[in-house]
Parts: structure tokens; C-alpha cells; sequence
């Protein structure tokens, strides 16, 4: 069996990031399991920051990890 590359606490940040900002509600939550929920809106919350701040597109490159 290959092994995930990444944990899933760190992808539903990064995919509730990602949700926050396309500007997407917080109720799409798409995690049952209470601590990657808890991930998936604090990346949220923090993708909207960024989108409301207009830290999308070249000038939220910042928070790009790399890889």
C-alpha cells in the first residue's frame, strides 16, 4: 500500500485554505472527524482573511508551501 505524502490534519488545512480563498461557506466542511474538521476552518477562516485582505492570485504567493 503506498503511504499518504502528506497527514490529513495538514490536507484539510490546506484544502480548507483553499475553500476560504474561493470564498466558499464554512458549512461545506467536507470532514466528520472532529480534529480534521477543526483543521479544515482554521484553514478556512484564514483563506477568507487572506481573500478579504486581496491577498489572492500573485500577491497571496506567500502562502504557497514549498514542496
Amino acid at each position: 500500500m503506498r503511504r499518504q505524502k502528506r497527514d490529513m490534519n495538514a490536507r484539510a488545512y490546506e484544502r480548507g485554505y483553499q475553500a476560504g480563498v474561493m470564498g466558499r461557506s464554512s458549512e461545506s466542511c467536507p470532514h466528520s472527524s472532529e480534529q480534521q474538521r477543526i483543521n479544515w476552518i482554521i484553514g478556512w477562516r484564514e483563506g477568507r482573511s487572506d481573500q478579504i485582505d486581496g491577498m489572492i492570485g500573485v500577491s497571496g504567493v506567500h502562502r504557497l508551501r514549498m514542496q
